[in-house]
């Protein structure tokens, strides 16, 4: 250890910034690995760190330099290849966060709040206090907001089992602690972080989330994560989260599943949101009507600038959707009356707010036929240099919209998360090596 700093709380490493010799930004501190072993005490071995391009390596402790408020210190030497656990691991964070203890002395329970790491020489750290608080604490947020009980630290000893306890399968892994560690996340980045976890750690996790936060991480999520996720929910509550879901992605997600399931849950879902979800199950899924969303941005000819721009300025609105505002004539949601056509943001910053969307089309690019295929749509954004395109039906009628994310995930591999990239130098031109 370089600076003053001989004891940190692993919770306030989450998304603390790491930094090498020079100054530079190497990334953001996600988790911190640990060695749980049955006799002396756990060992740090390392931090999980995310760095550009959302890929999250390991950083060897004799790699950290200085911990101190606010930052990581590193060599600067970082291996880029993507962090996996192995089998003796433990990631502090996403594993003992809010775990609930039998304390020693024989006082009742109590649930980890935060983990007290100590450098007992450089460089090295290990696990010693943990600070908890008395009993247990509901799940969710309004749990989190209800805490009571005495709050204290203890060393780990202090609590039945002392490591061994930590590291038993047995005790509850409630998830609060762990989603505070990382509320400020978006819901991509979020989705990185569950997807990292176990099948039981990854259902505790959704279970704390609400319905909402849920919806948008789940978009995000490898197929397989989404699938194991939404089977593990109770059937009304998997029917909100699905109502929460982009119609589109909604139905990607029922495709994946067995048509007796499907079918249950669009009948316990909402008929509003189940319908728009049934129409989209009707097309092949390489197609403009398979791709779509049915809710772009759909206005009348005679509201006015000012009004489009509230619209696309809604905080829930993709950035794709927000890039243009169809024109049609009512009804204004899809199926809409006839498609009259489309008013670009750009063009809506530049015109006086008053001004009716009906003077502001642009009718030079052909809509989409439900029926084109991928690269015929894929051909239509690049050639046209869009990031959307609407899909009507033969009269006219607008159906939805294709936007240039839709397209992405279609186009690459279905294990793009995953995939493995080529391993690049670190910021000194050589590598380290996993301790």
């Amino acid at each position: 250890m370089t600076g003053p700093t001989t004891r940190v709380f692993a919770a306030r490493l989450a998304g603390t910034s790491v930094f090498d010799p020079q100054g530079d930004q190497v990334g953001r501190v996600r988790d911190v690995v640990g060695m749980l072993r049955p006799r002396g005490p756990v060992r740090v071995i390392g931090l999980v760190v995310e760095v550009p391009g959302r890929r999250r390596v390991f950083v060897p402790m004799t790699r950290v330099t200085s911990i101190d408020a606010g930052q990581v210190i590193t060599t600067g030497l970082v291996n880029m290849r993507r962090f996996e656990q192995r089998g003796a691991e433990t990631l502090l964070l996403a594993e003992l966060l809010d775990r609930t203890v039998q304390l020693a002395d024989g006082s009742g329970e109590a649930t980890i709040e935060d983990l007290g790491l100590d450098a007992v020489r450089a460089r090295d750290w290990h696990l010693t206090r943990l600070f908890v608080r008395r009993g247990t604490n509901p799940r969710g947020l309004s749990g989190r907001l209800r805490r009571r009980g005495e709050t204290m630290t203890i060393p780990v000893e202090g609590v039945l089992g002392g490591v061994i306890g930590l590291a038993s399968p047995d005790l509850d892994q409630g998830a609060t602690n762990l989603l505070a560690a990382f509320e400020e996340l978006k819901a991509t980045d979020l989705a990185e972080v569950i997807h990292e976890l176990t099948p039981k750690r990854r259902r505790e996790v959704a279970a704390a989330l609400d319905d909402e936060r849920l919806a948008d991480v789940l978009e995000e999520l490898p197929e397989d994560d989404q699938i194991e996720i939404l089977s593990g929910l109770e059937g009304d509550r998997a029917a909100h989260v699905l109502e929460e879901m982009q119609p589109d992605d909604a139905a990607d997600l029922l495709s994946e599943l067995p048509s007796e399931q499907a079918e249950r849950l669009m009948a316990l879902m909402d008929p509003e949101d189940a319908d728009p979800v049934r129409r989209l199950l009707a097309y092949d899924d390489y197609t403009a009507g398979g791709l779509m969303t049915t809710d772009p941005v759909v206005l009348a000819p005679d509201d006015t600038v000012a009004e489009a721009l509230a619209h696309v300025r809604r905080t829930e609105l993709n950035v794709p959707l927000a890039t243009a505002v169809y024109v049609c004539r009512p009804p204004l949601e899809t199926p809409t009356g006839r498609y009259l056509g489309t008013a670009h943001l750009q063009r809506l910053l530049r015109e006086p707010p008053q001004t009716p969307l009906g003077q502001l089309l642009d009718n030079d690019i052909d809509p989409l036929a439900p029926e084109e295929t991928l690269q015929a749509v894929t051909r239509q954004l690049a050639a046209y240099n869009l990031v959307s395109l609407p899909v009507v039906d033969e009269d006219g009628h607008l159906l939805g919209a294709v936007t240039a994310d839709d397209v992405l995930d279609h186009l690459l591999p279905e294990d793009w998360r995953d995939a493995e990239e080529e391993v690049f130098e670190g910021p000194t031109g050589q590598e380290s090596t996993r301790a």
